[in-house]
């Protein structure tokens, strides 16, 4: 099959990066976001297949048996990874990501390798070639312990040791030392030159699993969002690796957004990046007899709790991810929309950081037919707070604790949460006092305007609901 040529391949890969561009920015609005993903789809099929047909390829059945492998599995992900669970397919896929770069550099040393060429490659090829091994290896690794975070194959809280800064420093340097060697000591054998570079990867690896592990549970967004950024910083430099222009391109802008999205995460949560990576966030609870903790907790029954909200003018609530855990996104718009019907005023407050990837809050809303004009902002709700009859807070525990802005001994204390504290009435749906995800003790559970309404978040919510229409 005829290659094609280099101005019409380069012409191509500017319209897939122009589609990319604007998919992403169409990505922006709920009205525009399926368009936007259609848009960056197109782009991406336009993208492989000048690649595929820029190249003399001579075996197209492994194309072919890749290409119906990787659909039937994205269609079968497609259909039956329950929303809750869209988190750990976010940390896969940069995962994925990840190993894809890796496995690329892998192919084009392994190229030179077997071609005898090491001694006449340029530093400058050796060097982009390591590089993405190194940040595809790392994004790996750590994609995947941060999908055990999230799914609780690995213990969400921060495992910390030791001596821990002491080491990842020491697995930095050897890094740093190997891909010194290995650039500046292309005389050396081809054995050694090899040996040397799966060390590269076999620490890259390694340090991905020691990267992540000390983050706890309740930082999992932004290094979900962080990762991410990774494997774009990675696939742009497969791009470069190979010499393919519209992979730079979109690897970049996958990994400029990935930091983009990383610094307002950290913003939200008044926390520098380093201190999300390094503070082991989420070790030692607080106790709940400290300052701000003392008191009773008031329980209240579904019928109660239906004679409070009917009651109601204003409601505000909360999800968090105990609503997703609970699948009770479609439960909690019915009791919306019998509110609204029952001449109540009733929107959702988001936190940045709420649930387990950035806007997943969103994501279940928007599946459960959530107007998204509904969903306000943390920085609009608070100044009305006090004007709430009733804020329902429903699976939240660390974006809801006033304890982030008055006891100054909270591992949170300055971060910004939605001052539910501050409305007429509280009703916190939970099923016990137990913890957030992060390991951080509530104080409003006992305040005096808070009444806890325990038991299964959907079960709780259809309770409600059947309370309404009967």
């Amino acid at each position: 099959m005829p290659s094609l040529s280099p101005d019409l391949q380069n012409l191509l890969y500017i319209i897939a990066s122009v589609l990319f561009v604007f998919g992403i920015k169409m990505l922006g609005k709920p009205e525009s976001a399926r368009s936007g993903n259609a848009v960056s789809a197109l782009g991406m099929l336009i993208a492989i297949i000048t690649a595929l047909l820029s190249e003399q390829i001579l075996h197209w059945q492994w194309i072919l048996v890749g290409l119906a492998a990787g659909s039937i599995i994205g269609a079968l992900a497609a259909r039956l990874v329950a929303m809750t669970a869209m988190p750990e397919m976010v940390a896969l896929f940069n995962g994925f990501g990840g190993i894809a770069s890796l496995l690329v550099g892998w192919a084009e040393f392994q190229k030179i390798y077997s071609a005898g060429e090491l001694m006449s490659a340029s530093y400058y090829q050796i060097f982009i070639i390591l590089l993405t091994v190194l940040i595809g290896g790392v994004t790996f690794s750590g994609s995947l312990i941060a999908w055990g975070k999230l799914s609780g194959t690995v213990p969400s809280r921060p495992i910390l040791y030791r001596g821990q800064r002491i080491v990842n420093g020491i697995l930095v340097l050897l890094i740093i030392g190997f891909i010194t060697l290995l650039t500046g000591r292309l005389d050396l054998t081809g054995l050694e030159n090899y040996t040397h570079f799966l060390f590269i990867a076999a620490l890259a690896l390694l340090f991905g699993v020691l990267f992540v592990i000390p983050i706890g549970g309740g930082d999992m967004p932004v290094v979900i969002s962080l990762l991410n950024s990774y494997s774009g910083m990675a696939a742009c430099a497969a791009g470069f690796v190979i010499n393919n222009n519209v992979l730079i391109v979109s690897g970049a802008l996958v990994g400029s957004s990935g930091i983009i999205l990383t610094t307002i995460m950290c913003k939200a949560m008044n926390r520098s990046l380093t201190n999300v990576l390094f503070s082991g966030f989420g070790s030692v609870s607080t106790s709940t007899q400290g300052e701000g903790f003392q008191g009773e907790a008031k329980a209240i029954s579904v019928d109660d709790a239906y004679y409070v909200l009917e009651a109601a003018k204003n409601i505000l609530i909360v999800p968090g991810y105990g609503m997703a855990v609970a699948q009770a996104q479609h439960a909690v718009q019915e009791l919306a929309t019998l509110l609204e019907k029952n001449d109540a005023e009733v929107n959702f407050a988001i936190h940045p950081v709420a649930g387990r990837m950035p806007g997943h809050m969103n994501v279940l809303l928007a599946e459960a037919n959530v107007p998204y004009e509904k969903l306000k902002e943390m920085d609009d709700v608070n100044p009305q707070i006090e004007n709430v009859d009733v804020a329902v807070v429903i699976g939240a525990n660390d974006v809801v604790n006033p304890a982030a802005r008055t006891v100054e001994s909270s591992p949170i204390y300055g971060m910004p949460v939605i001052n539910v504290d501050k409305a007429r009435t509280v009703i916190v749906l939970k099923r016990s006092l137990n913890p957030g995800f992060a390991g951080i003790d509530n104080p409003l559970f006992f305040n005096e305007n808070t009444r806890m309404l325990f038991g299964d978040a959907k079960a709780t919510v259809q309770g409600l609901v059947a309370e309404f229409k009967n």
